[in-house]
């Protein structure tokens, strides 16, 4: 009994010996990636934005109910955040254009107002990679500026520069549905296709675009339609915001051929941190449950649910208040799901893209973007103040500081400078 004794004894110093190794593990790995999140500039090609929150009386400066604004940057450290003047797909009559330009105007007009006057101090306008980092090592943080569908153009290819001339260093030339320039990627659904790859209009902005300087953002449109701007393009591309197709099968997402067509192109793969785009199946299986909680806790309170085409049609004030009880709720029902067997899509699974997407197609062709307040984030990366834990589990899975700063900016500027030489080119030549 007494050698049980001691033998139990022994056991337990080794328990408490191994246990206290792998803590300083943790806090060493924990320490190193604050300290590479220090000295790395943060850069996210994709956060979209509400002009409602570009007011005197709310804005950027307070830490708001959405994903980014200045104090979760600051708290998160996440140093450059490409803002997105987004318009939806719509008509393809003068009638959609004009909306949809008074609509892109208004997004760069906020953008200008944060930068110029609301928080000058704070966060300053850049519109090439020498300006990022002047801005960044001055301890402010940076807004640059990308174009999610060229909708808003029209049939006016001079818009191009009047964009360019006001911050804009990417477009897209489509979203969800057809536009006048090319095809998108959710032509896929039902086969059916309105220029089947770019249209000739398509060309023409491709051409001002390089002549400019502006990056071409493959995210969006269809893979015929990538495949003819890359033939058509003198400059690299970039996909703003799409992850591997390979590990999660959604026409958002980037095959194995155009990973290789964006690797010979010499452009950059922007991974997403959009839960559906980097795990559908777990996504959903995680999302349906937490709808019967949602769903539970709303009974028990008498508070009525629907869906969410039924709360874009109510007023104003009620959509609020719907959409206001709905974030409660969901997140009081996240607190009760985190003993369930069922997980949310996280920081590890979104990395694992990072890690495919790099054994093709190399680390010189990949970065990151999150797609926040445009439906991004996943479990621990939910807003800008998480940032640093992907930064964690890059340390994590080995990757050095100069691999590291390759992901988070380095890649991503390569490619904008890359683009700004060949406009120098192509106008030197006019």
């Amino acid at each position: 009994m007494k050698h049980l004794k001691v033998l139990f004894f022994l056991f337990a110093i080794v328990a408490c010996k191994e246990a206290k190794q792998e803590t300083d593990k943790e806090e060493d790995v924990m320490s190193k990636a604050k300290e590479i999140h220090k000295r790395v500039m943060t850069l996210d090609t994709h956060v979209d934005i509400n002009v409602a929150n570009f007011t005197d009386s709310i804005n950027y400066t307070q830490k708001l109910k959405n994903q980014v604004n200045l104090p979760n940057m600051e708290e998160g450290g996440l140093d450059v955040a490409f803002f997105i003047v987004y318009t939806g797909q719509g008509d393809l009559t003068e009638e959609g254009y004009d909306k949809a330009y008074k609509n892109a105007m208004s997004k760069f007009d906020a953008i200008h107002k944060l930068t110029k006057e609301i928080a000058p101090e704070r966060i300053g306008l850049a519109v090439n990679s020498k300006e990022a980092r002047d801005i960044y090592a001055s301890g402010k943080k940076v807004a640059m500026i990308g174009v999610e569908n060229a909708y808003p153009l029209g049939t006016d290819i001079s818009r191009v520069k009047q964009f360019y001339d006001l911050g804009a260093r990417y477009m897209s030339l489509s979203h969800n549905g057809h536009s006048q320039f090319c095809d998108s990627n959710t032509g896929e659904a039902d086969n059916i296709w309105l220029h089947n790859g770019v249209s000739d209009l398509g060309k023409e902005v491709i051409k001002e675009m390089n002549k400019w300087g502006m990056m071409i953002d493959v995210s969006h449109p269809s893979k015929k339609s990538m495949k003819d701007m890359i033939e058509l393009s003198k400059a690299p591309i970039i996909a703003s915001h799409s992850s591997a197709r390979a590990l999660c099968n959604h026409s958002r997402n980037l095959d194995d051929e155009q990973l290789q067509w964006m690797k010979e192109n010499g452009g950059v793969v922007q991974t997403v941190a959009f839960s559906s785009y980097v795990n559908t199946e777990k996504d959903k299986t995680y999302k349906d449950e937490l709808n019967k909680v949602v769903k539970q806790l709303a009974e028990a309170e008498g508070v009525e649910m629907m869906t969410w085409a039924e709360a874009r049609k109510l007023d104003a004030d009620k959509r609020d208040a719907f959409i206001a009880n709905y974030r409660r709720l969901s997140k009081e029902a996240k607190t009760k799901m985190k003993t369930s067997e069922v997980s949310p899509v996280n920081v590890s699974d979104f990395v694992d893209h990072i890690d495919y997407l790099i054994k093709k197609i190399g680390i010189d062709h990949v970065g990151i973007s999150s797609d926040f307040d445009g439906g991004g984030g996943v479990d621990g990366w939910n807003d800008a103040s998480e940032t640093l834990n992907v930064t964690l589990e890059l340390v994590k899975r080995g990757y050095t500081e100069k691999q590291i700063a390759q992901l988070w900016n380095g890649n991503l500027l390569r490619v904008l400078d890359e683009v700004e030489k060949v406009a120098k080119d192509i106008q030197t030549k006019l």
